[in-house]
């Protein structure tokens, strides 16, 4: 039988979805627990046992997302901060020799925006900025085609960048909303889809900030498109108008007007941003 699909798992502090990835649709999909507290093994043996749930013949490869830094080179998970007893899990190593099956490993920031760009929104652009709006600011970079990675997995970490005498993701990612506002990102979403007025204007205030940090990746990077993600996107359209109009302060106006902003539309963009790891590795990514 051709092997014609790929696995796709995107692994989060608390459960891990694995997805088998035919063409540009997930057609078969697992969620499972992770016992964070327990031992290194047990985590990762319960990840696995989710996986074979899945896995058959037409599995030409795997690939894996986690929230956190990765040797990428030899797929060694390193400190996830939700998962104590991962400081260095073999992680590659690991999935090669139980399935017999290639893995590639990266943070769920790099597996996002190569996942827009294989299946989404920035499918056709050549140079790429994905930013995941959460909890924290994710932000991954394709360059020519190509996934960066930089030389440690940390090319693209704009949240972690000192700003206003804290970090970047301090104002362009969840902790904005209830440290500025006293509200959480969900809570004002849904009180301003309701015509809340204080609501929209907290939204049209995230914007504002978020024009900065999008400014940032721009000097940085200069790309065709950049593509938001993560669970404050789906606010896009509140904050879109109010960040345009902050960009009136960046330096290359023609930049600006060339630029597509999008908010991501894909079903499981996790798993998906997880199996594109895959195609992006036989492009020969750096």
């Amino acid at each position: 039988m051709t092997r014609s699909t790929i696995i796709g798992v995107d692994l989060g502090g608390t459960k891990v979805s694995v997805g088998v990835v035919s063409g540009d649709a997930v057609v078969k999909m697992v969620k499972r627990p992770v016992p964070s507290r327990e031992p290194a093994d047990v985590v990762l043996n319960s990840i696995m046992d989710a996986m074979a749930e899945v896995i058959d013949e037409t599995v030409a490869g795997i690939g894996c997302g986690v929230p956190s830094v990765v040797d990428v080179a030899e797929g060694v998970v390193l400190d996830v901060g939700n998962i104590p007893s991962w400081k260095e899990v073999h992680l590659k190593a690991a999935l090669e020799d139980r399935f017999g099956l290639p893995a590639w490993i990266n943070n769920d920031a790099n597996a996002f925006v190569v996942g827009e760009h294989v299946y989404g929104k920035a499918r056709g652009y050549r140079n790429v900025v994905g930013m995941t709006l959460g909890t924290g600011l994710g932000t991954g970079v394709v360059i020519d085609g190509r996934l960066y990675n930089g030389a440690n997995c940390g090319a693209g970490e704009l949240g972690m960048i000192a700003y206003r005498g804290g970090l970047l993701e301090d104002w362009c990612a969840g902790p904005f909303f209830p440290r500025e506002f006293g509200v959480g990102a969900d809570e004002l979403h849904r009180r301003a889809r309701a015509g809340d007025p204080e609501a929209v204007q907290a939204y049209e205030r995230y914007g504002r900030e978020l024009a900065e940090g999008v400014m940032i990746a721009l000097y940085a990077f200069d790309p065709e498109i950049l593509v938001f993600g993560g669970s404050i996107s789906s606010a896009f359209d509140l904050f879109e108008a109010p960040m345009r109009a902050a960009f009136a302060t960046f330096e290359y106006p023609r930049s600006i007007e060339r630029l597509v902003i999008a908010a991501s539309d894909l079903d499981n963009a996790a798993v998906l941003g997880a199996a594109a790891l895959c195609v992006d590795a036989t492009r020969g990514a750096s």
